[in-house]
């Protein structure tokens, strides 16, 4: 797998470490072979930031060849895009190659006409001088992030990190985006598939705090029935203070934390066990497989026997 990363005069070491750090983990790992080349409109270097001198950057021809195409973040002044890396940008969608926009890097994508009549998000503090250059677009303010599958977009800065590692689940499995989550020290954040939209991820909290022992309790208790008032009770909260306090911890709403760290648990129980799908849905609350199979082909556009068959870890393994 071949990714190439735009880089640009101004562009932060962060932004530009981001996509390498996530996608070249997955070679340290030995999960597969996957390598990171910066590009840019020509060969040579750049200047962060930061003052640092990038040399070794490859030309357009570099992303010629990717597998993926990822604009990591965009110029402080919000230029508008050139020709070349807008034909650079429609050549690689065109080949079917994921472009993916990182924070500012949505700029660059909604130039090249890659998101036009459709959703996307990038930072805050952009998202009133994108709506006005496309009105066409319709941003949220309430995601990480927005994929497509040709086309990817992520909030602000750290969301790169979330959105990267989707990826990885998305062409690899959870485990596989689990171990890299591990060996960087991060939150395997990989909810929603293919359209879908990514809630916040749980902040870290103080072991005092309410929310905490209820988030900590209700994971060890999937297999429950979670209701709200369920919760409030478990939390010695009203059921209206347990919405509030809820979200204000979670950025969502209790029924859907639940029902995406039950779909999480689902994912992992089909890669790396030989559980039926019946016990699968019976260990992770969803009460019979209807209602299972209905939640997870709305998350990740494919059945749990599917997803098992693409992404089963067991050796020599018989699907069920």
């Amino acid at each position: 797998m071949r990714i190439a990363v735009y880089a640009f005069g101004g562009a932060t070491m962060f932004h530009l470490a981001v996509p390498q750090m996530v996608f070249d983990e997955v070679t340290r790992q030995g999960l597969g072979q996957w390598r990171t080349t910066l590009f840019s409109d020509q060969p040579g270097s750049i200047r962060t930031a930061e003052g640092y001198e990038l040399a070794g950057i490859e030309g357009p021809e570099a992303a010629a060849r990717a597998d993926i195409v990822v604009v990591p973040s965009w110029f402080d002044d919000g230029r508008v895009l050139s020709d070349a890396l807008r034909v650079v940008l429609r050549d690689a969608h065109r080949r079917n190659v994921p472009v993916l926009g990182l924070c500012l890097g949505a700029i660059a994508v909604a130039d090249a006409g890659l998101l036009t009549g459709r959703q996307a998000v990038t930072h805050w503090q952009a998202f009133t001088a994108l709506t006005e250059r496309h009105p066409d677009i319709l941003l949220d303010r309430s995601v990480l992030y927005i994929d497509h599958g040709d086309v990817m977009t992520s909030a602000g800065t750290a969301s790169g990190l979330d959105a990267c590692l989707h990826l990885v689940r998305s062409r690899l499995g959870a485990e596989a985006a689990n171990t890299v989550a591990r060996s960087l020290v991060v939150a395997p954040h990989r909810e929603g598939g293919q359209a879908q939209y990514i809630e916040r991820p749980v902040p870290e909290r103080s072991t005092d705090d309410p929310i905490t022992h209820l988030l900590e309790w209700a994971l060890a208790n999937l297999r429950q029935p979670l209701t709200v008032d369920r919760l409030a009770e478990q939390a010695h909260m009203s059921r209206r203070t347990l919405i509030r306090a809820f979200r204000a911890a979670t950025g969502t709403t209790p029924s859907a934390w639940i029902r995406s760290r039950r779909l999480d648990t689902a994912r992992r129980l089909l890669e790396t066990t030989g559980l039926t799908i019946e016990e699968v849905a019976e260990r992770c609350g969803f009460g019979n497989t209807v209602t299972f199979r209905q939640n997870f082909a709305a998350a990740f556009s494919t059945t749990p026997t599917d997803y098992r068959r693409r992404f089963d870890t067991r050796p020599s393994a018989t699907v069920l």
